[in-house]
């Protein structure tokens, strides 16, 4: 019986739910990526609500001529312009099951912190 990588994903990103959780002092910042876009979102988890997202099919996110890491980078500079005009500089990073190390989770992570993010 074989699972798929989609199964897998999901189960690393529930054990780390258990423990990762967003509060209105310091909330949740959650990474969806898939293999064409980069989506990212703040939730308040106590309150179940989105704070802000961004994502790489927004309008404001100039894509032409830019490979995935790129826009990953764009990404993460957006949403913490977005989080800080709206007041929250320290957050929870959440990287929802994928993996951080050298690909565009950890460079979109990279931006935020370089644009002022705290995490």
């Amino acid at each position: 019986m074989s699972i798929n990588k989609v199964a897998l994903r999901e189960k690393r990103a529930f054990r780390v739910r258990k423990k990762v959780s967003g509060t209105a002092a310091r909330p949740r910042l959650t990474v969806f990526r898939s293999n064409k876009n980069i989506s990212v979102q703040i939730i308040n988890d106590i309150d179940g609500k989105t704070l802000c997202a961004v994502s790489s099919l927004d309008k404001e996110i100039e894509t032409v001529g830019k490979n995935k890491v790129e826009i990953s980078e764009l990404v993460g500079k957006k949403i913490a312009e977005k989080a800080i005009a709206i007041g929250i500089k320290s957050v929870v990073f959440d990287r929802n099951g994928f993996l951080y190390k050298g690909n565009r989770i950890k460079v979109l992570a990279d931006s935020a912190r370089e644009s002022g993010l705290e995490f």
